[in-house]
């Protein structure tokens, strides 16, 4: 059974989401049998990266609330990441735009290392208030998940993957996805928001069941196999 889960980098709730549904997954007695896909998804597509406002300040200059109410918001957020195990540093954290992580993402795709690429964009960006808009901060993260930093480097310098990235972003439209994290089971589920670990258990579940009795076989003869064989 497939599993896309559509993200953003720069969204904590992502981050939460990513903890929870792994937690149900590892529960799962069918986990050997599950892949799971990343699918890149921009928050804000038309961000500039800058490295001179805090994350807080931004958030209230963009959203235009009060910035105490943005201090409980976000203090709110990083509890909860707390009781997942993760420390979040949302404050000194960098508005940075996230195509070029998302580019690298899918790279790290094809070299089977997407899933150690996605955890560490996340941490390098909620916890340890790095630039992920940042060729170097890109580069010495691909070194250290096992990525080819040459390889890397020519990519984040051309424009390639920028077209899985748009995919990726079109195909969430098409299916309706506007706010993330979402996780699409099997094609038929569709699980929107940093849902409890008993939540996604159930999800998990349910389209299981589903996926094992999708196809019913009420009768079987008269065929050819695909070695030939025919009865």
């Amino acid at each position: 059974m497939h599993i896309k889960i559509w993200s953003d980098i720069r969204c904590p709730f992502c981050y939460i989401g990513k903890k929870h549904f792994e937690a149900a997954l590892n529960s799962f007695p069918e986990k050997e049998k599950i892949t799971v896909e990343w699918k890149s998804f921009e928050l804000d597509p038309n961000l500039k990266t800058t490295t001179t406002t805090d994350a807080l300040t931004h958030f209230v200059d963009s959203k235009g609330i009060d910035r105490e109410r943005a201090k409980h918001m976000f203090n709110n957020v990083t509890s909860m990441a707390a009781n997942t195990g993760l420390d979040f540093n949302l404050e000194n954290s960098i508005p940075a735009n996230s195509f070029n992580a998302h580019r690298l993402l899918h790279f790290a795709k094809q070299e089977g290392l997407a899933h150690k690429t996605k955890e560490a964009l996340l941490q390098a960006h909620l916890t340890e208030g790095k630039n992920i808009d940042d060729h170097t901060v890109l580069l010495d993260l691909s070194k250290s998940i096992g990525l080819d930093t040459f390889k890397v480097k020519h990519m984040l310098e051309s424009d390639d993957f920028a077209y899985e990235v748009r995919q990726d972003e079109m195909e969430a439209r098409n299916l309706g996805i506007n706010s993330v994290p979402f996780f699409v089971l099997d094609n038929k589920y569709g699980v929107s928001g940093a849902q409890p670990v008993e939540v996604f258990k159930q999800a998990l579940q349910d389209a299981w069941e589903k996926h094992q009795s999708k196809l019913t076989i009420v009768a079987n003869d008269n065929s050819c196999d695909i070695n030939g064989n025919c009865n």
